[in-house]
């Protein structure tokens, strides 16, 4: 907001001397400087982990695995490489203040996927004091919208939950670990990235059936990248979109009917060279408008070739599906910016298996 000069004389104190402008100019330019090197240091500064094909760090884990990287009592894994730091640098990512939430309404997908049911939302009058309402929920599945899955959410079948944790510790299983709650007292905040596939397959003619499990190769997601001019940076959390939740306002009420007795989602590539992308790029997080992140369900033979399970059991990498990103993307599309500032405070469920990412974008 303008303001006159002789109105900043008004204000000012009379014994106080302004500065002249070439001064302030230099002490501008200084605090400038000072930014600058606090983003490069930010990056310096940030803790080294090894590259995929260094894994396992610890005796005895599974190839591929990152379990004892951040500590063999960890519970949030890659989360950790949101350092102070990082957090500072990604501040430089917000430049207009516009707000996008990602949270689709808990009641959508309607009806909900994979088996899961609905919830009551009840609306409950103080019976002595009618000027007081509250509510409250019944049958509420925190993963059947908008989600994060924690880290308890897929185990490996063969070698386990992240970080060699045991099934008596783990929740659901006999303990409390690797819930939710870990995510929560935690808080995710950081630099965030949009790959926007859905509108580079629109730019170069090319199509997703959402109806079927078909996977989008890795290099389509680089190539999005590439042409939004996008340089992913450690501790980036990556949010892929693909179309599905724009597909899926729109579809008719038979086409949900059919997902919600078989769930048949595309998603990106599920194989051992999308993990080594995913871990070497050094990401927080990955999100996507998908249900599933990746393809579902898997066709016959490629049973085990689940993103899932490196994400989730071997890094520690949080994965969030069916973010809402429609807003997002178009201000992306309209700005020529894909980086932003994010944040996300799950619900703080002792033991739990998901929640909703409650995210926020700052442009």
């Amino acid at each position: 907001m303008a303001t006159s000069k002789k109105k900043m004389k008004k204000a000012a104190p009379k014994s106080r001397k302004v500065a002249p402008k070439a001064a302030q100019g230099k002490k501008a330019a200084s605090k400038g400087a000072k930014r600058a090197r606090a983003v490069v240091e930010a990056v310096a500064h940030s803790p080294k982990i090894p590259g995929y094909d260094d894994l396992p760090v610890r005796a005895g884990a599974p190839a591929g695995a990152a379990w004892g990287v951040f500590g063999d009592d960890d519970e949030v894994g890659t989360i950790n490489l949101l350092t102070p730091e990082r957090v500072i640098a990604a501040a430089a990512s917000i430049r207009s203040g516009k707000v996008f939430a990602m949270n689709l309404p808990i009641n959508i997908p309607d009806p909900p996927l994979f088996t899961r049911g609905r919830h009551t939302h009840t609306v409950k009058i103080f019976p002595n004091a009618d000027f007081v309402l509250d509510d409250y929920l019944d049958n509420f599945y925190p993963q059947s919208s908008s989600q994060w899955d924690a880290l308890a959410h897929v185990k490996h079948p063969i070698y386990g939950a992240y970080n060699g944790i045991p099934d008596n510790q783990m929740t659901g299983r006999g303990g409390m670990r690797l819930g939710i709650d870990n995510l929560a007292r935690r808080g995710i905040a950081g630099r965030g990235v949009l790959a926007d596939v859905a509108r580079y397959y629109d730019r170069i003619g090319k199509s997703i059936d959402f109806t079927k499990n078909k996977s989008i190769p890795l290099d389509d997601v680089q190539a999005t990248l590439e042409e939004e001019g996008v340089a992913l940076r450690a501790g980036d959390i990556l949010l892929i979109r693909i179309g599905w939740t724009k597909f899926y306002l729109s579809a008719s009420q038979q086409i949900k009917a059919e997902l919600a007795r078989e769930t048949v989602v595309p998603g990106i590539e599920a194989s051992e060279r999308t993990a080594r992308w995913l871990w070497d790029n050094h990401l927080a997080a990955v999100a996507s408008d998908s249900p599933a992140l990746e393809a579902l369900p898997k066709p016959a033979g490629e049973e085990t070739e689940f993103l899932h399970f490196h994400m989730l059991a071997f890094f520690g990498m949080p994965i969030g599906e069916m973010w809402n990103l429609e807003g997002l993307a178009e201000d992306c599309a309209a700005d020529g910016r894909y980086d932003f500032f994010l944040t996300s405070a799950p619900l703080n469920v002792p033991g739990g298996i998901g929640s909703p990412p409650n995210a926020l974008a700052i442009k």
